[in-house]
């Protein structure tokens, strides 16, 4: 068990006074790096590196993201994250999310694998101001190749305008809970598309899930992760189309 005290990744983006995109922080945390990408003429684009091995039992890994007024960010992660063999221990990852009023996140997270004898605590807090928007594509796997898997408590919350629009608490911990029928049976990969702040037009798919508010999500389930990855990649692909700068439809205002 590690113990070691976490400093946690912080990346900050906001327009300056001439409109142009600029990185007020970009911190390296104790397990992720921000590092910037090729620029783009919208939004500032930045990568979320791995400095060290996956998590370990103590592990306590925690990301600050925020994006100012009018402001536009892509996330990517280049690598998945493991979560390894806790040997009776346990390890978090923590993200909080704040998107000022007409800000945009897109966040294109890689695999989340959680490996036999692991136990994970996971949290992801979003607050968006009225007119924000968020694109989140996220993906659980339990277990390596040949695993059952750990445990993971996967808790999200996202409010918009003040108001709650995603409130989630997903108990994989136990796996003879979560392997009963109704819940996910043999599936130990879990994949979702989640809009926040807008509603995405596009084709209609039979596993979306319209939420509290303006957001939508898409989740599907699997044995394996290639065909989850294909399918979400296209929901990704057409969300993020449809929420494009001047796509009409996109209601960015509560009643």
């Amino acid at each position: 068990m590690t113990g070691e005290p976490a400093e946690p990744t912080a990346v900050a983006v906001e327009l300056d006074g001439s409109g142009r995109h600029v990185a007020r922080e970009l911190s390296p945390g104790a397990f992720l790096a921000p590092r910037p990408l090729l620029p783009s003429p919208d939004r500032l684009r930045i990568a979320l590196v791995g400095t060290r091995a996956g998590l370990l039992a103590g592990d306590d890994l925690r990301l600050d993201v925020s994006v100012g007024p009018g402001a536009r960010l892509e996330l990517s992660e280049p690598s998945g994250l493991v979560a390894y063999d806790h040997r009776g221990g346990t390890s978090s990852w923590r993200a909080r999310v704040d998107i000022a009023e007409g800000g945009e996140l897109h966040w294109e997270a890689r695999p989340f694998v959680i490996s036999s004898g692991a136990r994970v605590a996971r949290t992801m807090e979003v607050s968006l101001a009225a007119g924000a928007r968020m694109l989140w594509r996220d993906t659980l796997v339990l277990g390596r190749s040949g695993e059952r898997g750990g445990g993971v408590r996967a808790m999200t919350r996202a409010t918009y305008d003040g108001r709650e629009l995603l409130v989630e608490d997903l108990d994989l911990m136990d796996p003879d809970v979560r392997e009963l029928p109704g819940i996910l049976g043999p599936h130990r990969v879990i994949g979702s598309v989640t809009a926040l702040g807008t509603v995405p037009g596009g084709r209609p798919h039979p596993y979306r899930m319209d939420l509290a508010g303006p957001g939508a999500q898409v989740r599907l389930l699997d044995t394996v992760a290639p065909a989850i990855e294909a399918e979400l990649a296209a929901v990704w692909a057409q969300w993020r189309a449809d929420g494009g700068p001047g796509t009409p439809g996109r209601p960015v205002t509560t009643g």
